[in-house]
């Protein structure tokens, strides 16, 4: 099989190439296992940053509501802002007590895409807290932060109430960021709930996975981020989390998320993230 990946940008993508060159899979794809496996050192490896970037934030602001820091954290990897201890306390002070001044230093670590989408986001997600009742402490079962989760989506999944600018990766990333704050927990989940996010490199690297015979089915939704929120898209896709990770051990489904996401990333940088 043709190298199905132009110009990659990582190692992941560079091996993922490799392996469809030699073949030895379905219909001539790549090997199966050697794709699983590296889907999982991949994974693994971006989650040993993302864990101890996000425990470190929530130790640093120890006082905070920790859904807060989550958020914050939340929309630096979503590329929104940098990945910054003042970014994240500004988002807490403005989210629990809404004010210009945190606002105009939150939105002065914007990146590309300038900041108009993190005053947005911050403006969606005040109302949603004002409207959600979240625990205080973050859920330490999968159970509990589900519950949590489908309260947080709850007026999200409704046109008429949902907050602006809270599309699909907003309203799902918080509770990855909880996930990464309580590594014990997050190795543990084999399925959902709760979801995790959807986005443009997992759209690509599922579709990847599916056009090389991987998985059974091609991901659910678009490759755009700003795309029209697809409630939909975001189960059928954690359920291909879920038929990525039953078919090894070892692992968990934040693995195999992370892992489509260095399959599917076009971001310049991501070569030096694992």
């Amino acid at each position: 099989m043709k190298a199905p990946i132009s110009k990659p940008v990582n190692d992941t993508q560079r091996a993922f190439n490799e392996l469809c060159e030699k073949g030895g899979g379905v219909k001539g794809g790549p090997a199966r296992g050697k794709v699983l496996a590296l889907l999982k050192e991949s994974g693994q490896s971006l989650n040993k940053m993302a864990t101890s970037e996000m425990t470190s934030h929530l130790a640093a602001f120890p006082s905070a509501n920790p859904w807060h820091v989550c958020f914050a954290v939340g929309l630096s990897w979503g590329h929104l802002a940098q990945l910054d201890l003042e970014f994240t306390e500004a988002v807490c002070n403005v989210l629990s007590d809404w004010n210009i001044a945190d606002l105009n230093t939150a939105k002065s670590f914007h990146l590309e895409r300038g900041p108009t989408p993190i005053e947005q986001s911050l403006t969606g997600a005040h109302m949603l807290f004002g409207k959600v009742t979240l625990p205080k402490t973050l859920p330490d079962t999968l159970d509990k932060l589900g519950r949590a989760q489908e309260r947080w989506l709850s007026p999200i999944l409704n046109p008429k109430e949902r907050p602006p600018y809270i599309g699909a990766w907003n309203a799902t990333s918080m509770f990855m960021t909880a996930l990464f704050g309580q590594p014990a927990l997050a190795t543990s989940q084999k399925s959902p709930p709760p979801m995790l996010p959807p986005g443009g490199p997992i759209f690509a690297g599922l579709k990847l996975l599916h056009s090389t015979s991987i998985l059974s089915k091609s991901p659910a939704g678009s490759e755009l981020d700003d795309a029209s929120f697809e409630p939909g898209a975001i189960y059928e896709n954690n359920g291909l989390f879920a038929e990525l990770c039953a078919q090894l051990a070892d692992w968990s489904l934040i693995d195999v998320h992370s892992g489509v996401y260095m399959l599917g990333t076009r971001h310049p940088h991501s070569g030096n993230w694992v």
